[in-house]
């Protein structure tokens, strides 16, 4: 069976974001290497040594991968795509948007919506998209 998993870029916040997502998620980060703990550090600028090559957390069933941005090149930002996150209570759904709508943009505020009993969209203090749902609503 397919699984899909995300992978985000940051422009020198991975290890930061990775810790962020962990805490705020529930998540446990089963990796983080940086540049310079890789078998190839000798072969990148030693301006990457810090940046992370890749991180992982495990959220039980699904993952969350990233690494950071090589250095010297123009980063992207995050476009184009949200990070989807479903609760199964108002409550919780609210918590997780709250802490990550700290230092970010809130692109929709969390409201009832004819799909959820609360959905609210975000981006993060590190520029990830978020959208966050309740439970579906009582019929």
């Amino acid at each position: 069976m397919l699984q899909l998993d995300g992978y985000l870029l940051f422009d020198g916040t991975c290890a930061e974001a990775m810790r962020f997502y962990e805490k705020t998620l529930g998540g446990k980060i089963e990796a983080m290497m940086k540049h310079s703990e890789s078998p190839m550090a000798g072969k990148v600028p030693s301006a990457m040594d810090e940046r992370i090559l890749h991180a992982r957390i495990n959220f039980g069933n699904r993952v969350l991968m990233a690494s950071d941005w090589m250095v010297g090149q123009p980063y992207p930002g995050m476009h184009g795509f949200s990070l989807a996150l479903g609760y199964q209570t108002v409550d919780e759904a609210e918590r997780v948007f709250k802490q990550l709508a700290e230092g970010g943009n809130v692109t929709m505020p969390m409201q009832k919506t004819f799909w959820a009993e609360t959905f609210g969209m975000v981006v993060d203090r590190f520029g990830t998209p978020w959208m966050v749902s309740g439970p579906e609503p009582k019929r």
